[in-house]
């Protein structure tokens, strides 16, 4: 828990309820608050699983599940390739095309593109979202209505990545499906009180209005967890996930991006999702503890 990354906050809260749902299902457990140092903190604690608990780099992007499996450690989650799949968002996006897995269409650019030629155009139309690669928690993200806009959102989101996703926008709802075990749970559609999903709105009590089962056709739910199931397995995840998706005016889903490790606190959705098919937080903890396993073995 706790971890480098800029979502470490999160993290803390989501590793504070996780250890504690295991202790109360009897489990033996340690919170270990993750540094550079935390293959020497395995070791002098004999850690025998790990329940990654880290949300960003160096814990949800493939860094810790290297380590572990050299460690020869199980843990929870995706593998290796799947966690850095997912969290580069331009690389799971071209992974969706390839499997004909709706999502919004995008282009993206280096860093050092944008800083060499500033008046650079994007070829989709107004408006746009703008985000780093590799961040979660929108961060470092913008929704672009005017052309004069563009470059201050381009030097925003590389401030947090040297690639930039921009990605066309999807004018509708923003739902999620969070997936336990191949399995897609209830949809859970997201009302932001100021219109936009931001990182104020997500982490504000009272600041967004969580409705589930999500208000859309039946045929648009079920095809909203088929294709988010499809994500999840394309990019080769394991154990838990969170599918984020928009849909159309129509009511279309797309496929936004994937959390190989979404928040876990008692008011995250996907233990919100859980709840709702009669999973308590520390059943759902405990599922997910057992799905640990070193991904490299046959």
């Amino acid at each position: 828990m706790g971890g480098l990354s800029r979502e470490r906050e999160i993290s803390l809260r989501t590793g504070k309820a996780i250890h504690k749902a295991l202790l109360e299902k009897g489990y033996t457990a340690c919170a270990i608050d993750v540094d550079r140092n935390i293959g020497e903190s395995l070791i002098k604690k004999k850690i025998e699983i790990a329940f990654i608990a880290l949300h960003g780099r160096y814990g949800e992007d493939g860094t810790i599940q290297g380590m572990l499996e050299m460690m020869g450690i199980p843990y929870t989650g995706s593998n290796v390739l799947a966690s850095a799949l997912a969290l580069h968002k331009v690389m799971s996006k071209k992974i969706f095309l390839h499997e004909k897995i709706e999502t919004p269409d995008f282009e993206y650019f280096r860093r050092e593109e944008i800083e060499k030629d500033p008046s650079r155009k994007v070829s989709l139309p107004l408006p746009v979202v703008v985000k780093p690669a590799r961040e979660g928690s929108t961060i470092g993200i913008t929704i672009v209505k005017k052309e004069e806009e563009l470059l201050r959102a381009l030097k925003e989101a590389g401030k947090y990545d040297e690639e930039i996703l921009v990605e066309a926008f999807i004018k509708g709802k923003e739902i999620t499906v969070g997936i336990l075990n191949d399995i897609a749970l209830p949809i859970i559609e997201i009302a932001p009180k100021s219109g936009f999903y931001d990182y104020h709105s997500k982490y504000t009590k009272g600041e967004t209005e969580y409705i589930i089962p999500a208000r859309i056709p039946r045929e648009k739910y079920l095809h909203a967890q088929e294709i988010s199931l499809r994500a999840f397995k394309a990019l080769g995840c394991s154990g838990c996930a969170r599918v984020d998706l928009m849909t159309d005016e129509e009511g279309n889903p797309f496929v936004i991006d994937v959390n190989t490790m979404p928040g876990m606190t008692e008011t995250s959705l996907l233990p919100k999702a859980a709840e709702h098919v009669g999973i308590s937080f520390g059943e759902l903890a405990e599922r997910i503890l057992l799905g640990a396993a070193l991904k490299t073995e046959s």
